[in-house]
């Protein structure tokens, strides 16, 4: 159902970037694939117009929360973009590291005044994650950093940028 020709007003985001300063959090373990996140990342703001990209690299995924934390409390940037990769193994860690990754991520977006946005894959196995960081829009650090720019831009029209 549309919005259109009724008294409701909907804001669903735009993908325009002038002027936004993005941050991206990309950790380090699985380089391979977050190499391949980041590349997305950066393509998507680059085309979208994003005026400055900051990227930080952090040792794994469980590091990633405390750095976009400290990140939101900087005024330098308009959103976070955070992106790693878990593949399972053979122990209980890789559920300790997503969950703890989720939470820690999801209480710093609840708490930002700017979008963080989760580009953290967690697959069963190495296969999965290179096709989640393929190329083009299929990419999930590509959809990572489009969704945070929608967010950007929905902030601004509701008037808490």
């Amino acid at each position: 159902m549309t919005s259109k020709g009724t008294h409701v007003q909907e804001s669903t985001g735009t993908v325009d970037a002038s002027g936004v300063r993005a941050a991206v959090v990309v950790a380090r373990y699985n380089s391979d694939i977050t190499e391949r996140l980041l590349k997305g990342a950066i393509q998507c703001l680059g085309e979208h117009g994003a005026d400055h990209v900051d990227v930080f690299r952090v040792p794994g995924a469980w590091e990633l929360p405390q750095a976009a934390a400290r990140l939101t409390t900087q005024p330098a940037h308009h959103c976070v973009i955070t992106l790693g990769c878990v593949i399972r193994g053979n122990t209980p860690h890789f559920h300790y590291v997503c969950s703890e990754a989720t939470r820690g991520l999801g209480a710093v977006a609840r708490e930002a005044a700017i979008p963080v946005v989760f580009g953290v894959l967690t697959t069963d196995d190495h296969g999965q994650a290179m096709a989640r960081a393929g190329s083009g829009p299929d990419n999930k650090g590509y959809e990572a950093a489009l969704s945070a720019l929608q967010m950007v831009e929905l902030f601004k029209t509701m008037g808490v940028e």
